[in-house]
C-alpha cells in the first residue's frame, strides 16, 4: 500500500505563497492518480486539483484555477501543490490522497480515493 505525508503547511497573510508538499512511500507517484482536497471547519471535504500519473496533465477546481499549480517529481515521489495569491477563504487542513483505480481519468470525488494522508493546516489572516 502506499503511505502519504503531507508538509509545508502554515500561517500567511493573504495574497501570500506556500508550496505543500506530499511524500509518498511504498509506491512510486507515477503509479497513481494523485489529487488535493481541503476542508474547511464547518464544510465538506472538497476537490482542490489532481495531476495524472505522468504528471502531464492537471484538472482544478474553479475556486483556485490561476492561482494553484499542482506538479509532481516522480523521481522524489513527491508531488507539489503551490499556491500563490492565497485568500482568507483557502484557509483549511489540506489534504493529498492517491487514486489507484484510475488510469487516466482525474476524479474529483473524494469517494474515489484510496489512501490519505494526515493533512496539513493552511491558515490565511486577512
Amino acid at each position: 500500500q502506499v503511505q502519504l505525508d503531507e508538509s509545508g503547511g502554515g500561517l500567511v497573510q493573504a495574497g501570500g505563497s506556500l508550496r505543500l508538499s506530499c511524500a509518498a512511500s511504498g509506491r512510486t507517484f507515477s503509479s497513481y492518480v494523485m489529487g488535493w482536497f481541503r476542508q474547511a471547519p464547518g464544510k465538506e471535504r472538497e476537490f482542490v486539483g489532481a495531476i495524472s500519473r505522468s504528471g502531464g496533465t492537471t484538472v482544478y477546481a474553479d475556486s483556485v484555477k490561476g492561482r494553484f499549480t499542482i506538479s509532481k517529481d516522480n523521481a522524489k515521489n513527491t508531488v507539489y501543490l503551490q499556491m500563490n495569491s492565497l485568500k482568507p477563504e483557502d484557509t483549511a487542513v489540506y489534504y493529498c490522497a492517491a487514486d489507484t483505480k484510475s488510469l487516466t481519468k482525474l476524479n474529483r470525488s473524494t469517494l474515489t480515493y484510496d489512501y490519505w494522508g494526515q493533512g496539513t493546516q493552511v491558515t490565511v489572516s486577512s
